[in-house]
């Protein structure tokens, strides 16, 4: 008899994903998680900082601008971290699918 997995969601915050070392710490997590059967679907925030310096280069442009350029621009943080997890994942040899919320 072939049992589910159970599916979990797990966020990570900036600081969770502040440096190489912690990305890495986090896919270790991960790792574990589903080495014990759950399978983690992981959403991950922009590194520590990366949010705010964004924030401040686009108010240097413009601080009036609330557009999708300025959406597009905050989600690069999110796709850095993202991606940079997902590679740490298959490095650890699950299967890691990094998605953008368009």
């Amino acid at each position: 008899m072939k049992t589910q997995s159970q599916i979990v969601v797990k966020k990570f915050g900036g600081t969770s994903v502040g440096s190489i070392e912690r990305i890495e710490s986090v896919a270790d997590r991960v790792h574990k998680d589903h080495s014990i059967g759950q399978r983690p679907i992981v959403v991950a925030s922009a590194m520590s900082g990366e949010t705010n310096r964004l924030v401040r280069l686009a108010s240097e442009i413009n601080p009036y601008y609330r557009g999708m350029a300025y959406d597009m621009l905050l989600a690069s943080g999110e796709q850095v971290s993202i991606a940079l997890l997902a590679m740490a994942l298959e490095k650890r040899g699950l299967k890691a699918v990094p998605l953008l919320a368009h």
